[in-house]
């Protein structure tokens, strides 16, 4: 037995062990995903040995594939990945980048991701990705909590499987400006295992922290949605007017979400039950995935709901402002609407009405933000609008601390919460120059350091594929602001007046 085979075969055996645990805990289907996404990434390593699957040659374009969750509706997930493939294809050129991305429903992504090739991911996916992977060249992991408990196991196990299955074929693996945060023990395990040998840019120091303890090496990188550039303000303007705004009342901005009802999990005996007789019908997400659910769930997402209301209601009384309801996801239209309602039915808008050109241009007409969504404060910060933050876990946090505000974000389940949300929203008003100036300062902090991923991630293409014809001055010889698609003249403002290349 040679060498490969040898180390192929006692990883198999390794999947196979924690398989016959994990099954015999059978109310837990995600530990019984992980472990089928285990042998997956293993029988893709024996199967390397004897179909490498494709390879780049020189003169052919080089195939790589963007695992990720799109197809949800989520504009901040839509904005991040639009943003990835536009520097991807910067880098590369149209005529070397023959790019594909998944998608979990083609109809919620028709119209994106232009040039890109959307295929179709199955529900339950170990298989098709061990499948999907060994047809490309290369893997760029897409989403942004890329390892963490929080939202879903699953989406996290396919963020590894897709990961592993490429390390295990020896191709580019790339985590791309993701996050990390609380895992389960099973998902620990996975990331582990299978990451370590991965190129892996974490968006913040504390991520990298979370990984490099479980022995995955990392480097630092950023999120990818600071070079988005949206629909001009008037689109914005224009939904506003048609909602009752006079075009003169600063407009509030409040992106609610149902926070606690993650993460979502597997449960066949909830589908079946479901099937049967229409029971856990409200808390069903997808195929046999399902929310969290309960009174518990009910009363704390009531609670959370009427302190937003009861802090806005206290800064309208000395502030005359037009708030609106903004979800960022699809999933937040409930959470809009309940909010809206205890403001006097506040125009609400959502992602499964507006694309993500027009969700960004809306929230930038904005004087001021107040988000659960991290992906409406990083696209706000584009248009410089001050803003707070309600979390649910550290990504907000993270955020914040990054931008010199930690005091700014707020927590989803603060007792006190609705006596400090007009705090915030006063210190957004009366500190409004400074906080706008370190929000620019900010955004191009973030900018150069998606410049040096884009250094590390040309260099890593070119580590795996010697010949690849990347254009002069790239990598990590080159300037970091080369490695940018083009940027908005306000970006390109903001870079010159903070210190940038420009």
């Amino acid at each position: 037995m040679s060498g490969s085979d040898a180390i192929a075969r006692e990883g198999l055996d390794w999947a196979l062990r924690e398989g016959r645990k994990l099954f015999g805990k059978v109310a837990d289907a995600d530990l019984v995903l992980q472990s089928t996404m285990a042998a997956m990434i293993e029988w893709s390593a024996s199967r390397y040995a004897v179909d490498p699957g494709d390879q780049w040659a020189p003169g052919e374009p080089l195939k790589l594939l963007f695992a990720g969750y799109a197809g949800s509706r989520n504009t901040g997930a839509d904005v991040r990945v639009e943003e990835m493939i536009r520097q991807v294809r910067f880098l590369l050129g149209d005529d070397l980048a023959d790019l594909s991305i998944l998608t979990i429903d083609p109809e919620c992504t028709r119209g994106y991701f232009r040039t890109v090739k959307q295929l179709h991911m199955p529900q339950i996916f170990p298989k098709y990705v061990a499948d999907v992977v060994h047809r490309h060249h290369g893997v760029i992991a897409c989403e942004g909590s890329m390892f963490k408990s929080k939202f879903a196991n699953a989406l996290s196990t396919l963020m590894v499987g897709a990961i592993g299955c490429a390390s295990a074929e020896h191709k580019p693996a790339i985590g791309y400006g993701g996050e990390a945060g609380a895992m389960d023990d099973g998902l620990q395990k996975l990331v582990a295992r299978y990451c370590k040998h991965a190129l892996i840019l974490c968006r913040n120091q504390a991520s990298q922290d979370i990984l490099e303890d479980l022995g995955v090496s990392t480097q630092p990188g950023t999120d990818t949605a600071w070079t988005y550039t949206p629909h001009p303000p008037e689109v914005g303007q224009q939904l506003l007017r048609e909602a009752g705004w006079d075009g003169k009342k600063p407009v509030v901005a409040l992106c609610p979400i149902n926070a606690f009802w993650w993460p979502v999990k597997p449960d066949v005996r909830k589908l079946v039950a479901k099937t049967l007789t229409g029971a856990w019908s409200a808390a069903h997400y997808k195929s046999v995935y399902f929310h969290r659910s309960g009174s518990d769930v009910d009363e704390a997402q009531a609670g959370y709901i009427d302190a937003i209301a009861k802090g806005v209601k206290a800064f309208q009384q000395t502030h005359d402002v037009f708030p609106i309801c903004v979800g960022m996801e699809m999933l937040d239209r409930g959470a809009c609407e309940q909010l809206a309602a205890k403001l006097g039915d506040a125009p609400v808008f959502v992602s499964d009405d507006l694309d993500p050109p027009t969700m960004v241009s809306l929230i930038r007409c904005a004087d001021v933000l107040l988000s659960s969504r991290y992906h409406a404060i990083v696209c706000s910060m584009g248009g410089a609008v001050p803003s707070a933050g309600i979390t649910m876990d550290e990504r907000i946090h993270n955020l914040m601390i990054d931008r010199g505000t930690p005091d700014l974000a707020l927590t989803v389940d603060d007792p006190a919460l609705a006596s400090k949300i007009p705090v915030a929203l006063e210190r957004l008003v009366s500190d409004r120059a400074e906080i706008e100036r370190g929000i620019q300062r900010c955004v191009v902090e973030n900018l150069k350091r998606m410049g040096q991923m884009g250094q590390r991630l040309v260099d890593h293409l070119s580590e795996h594929y010697p010949g690849l014809p990347i254009r002069d001055g790239l990598g990590e010889a080159g300037d970091p602001w080369d490695h940018l698609p083009p940027l908005s003249p306000e970006l390109e403002q903001w870079i010159t007046t903070y210190g940038g290349r420009r």
